[in-house]
């Protein structure tokens, strides 16, 4: 079986849990689907770009200790019916910071959901990942130093299967120059291409 976090989200959030997802955006079900893959790939790159220096990976460590246990999968049903009463919008602000409103925009044209959408799924989503990531580290007693490294070997998988996804940290970083939106649709795109092709 499979360690990577990718895919253990990836297997959490098919059947009952899609449904539920695209019932609450009111989205066509071929659009989520391939929403769920871009959106959980960017979260996981954005993770890892925040890791790269040791505050970010000391602060991302003591969140997942004191927050996020792995008890969000224990009513998963739960938590995506009501994402507004979750951490959700916390979280995206910390891992996008003031290019938020542009990645999730950029995503959402690119697998052809709204940016309001867009921005709802990644409200849902970014508690499970901070869940699945606080439950390995429980698992494997990991410290600021190897979360940083788990999150790289989850982006190195992500990359693989779209390797266009590897520009996102680097773009995260720029300052304004009107080219993000461009940039980050292709790298959605490619990436929902890579997980439709694994289904």
């Amino acid at each position: 079986m499979s360690d990577s976090i990718l895919d253990m989200l990836s297997g959490q959030l098919g059947g009952p849990a899609l449904e539920m997802i695209t019932s609450q955006l009111g989205a066509d079900k071929s659009k989520v689907e391939r929403a769920v893959p871009a959106a959980l790939g960017s979260l996981m790159t954005g993770l890892a770009r925040n890791t790269q220096s040791s505050n970010g990976a000391g602060a991302l460590a003591a969140a997942l200790s004191k927050d996020h246990d792995g008890s969000i999968f224990d009513n998963l049903s739960g938590a995506l019916s009501a994402p507004e009463q979750g951490a959700g919008a916390g979280i995206l602000g910390h891992v996008f910071g003031g290019k938020q409103g542009a990645v999730q925009s950029a995503l959402g044209q690119s697998t052809g959901l709204d940016a309001g959408s867009m921005g709802k799924l990644l409200t849902m989503l970014a508690p499970l990942v901070m869940g699945a990531l606080g439950k390995k580290q429980r698992q494997g007693g990991l410290n600021p130093s190897d979360l940083g490294g788990l999150l790289r070997q989850e982006q190195s998988t992500a990359v693989k299967q779209a390797p266009d996804l590897g520009m996102l940290g680097s773009l995260l970083d720029r300052d304004g120059d009107g080219d993000i939106k461009d940039d980050v649709a292709k790298i959605g795109g490619s990436l929902l291409k890579s997980f439709l092709k694994r289904r």
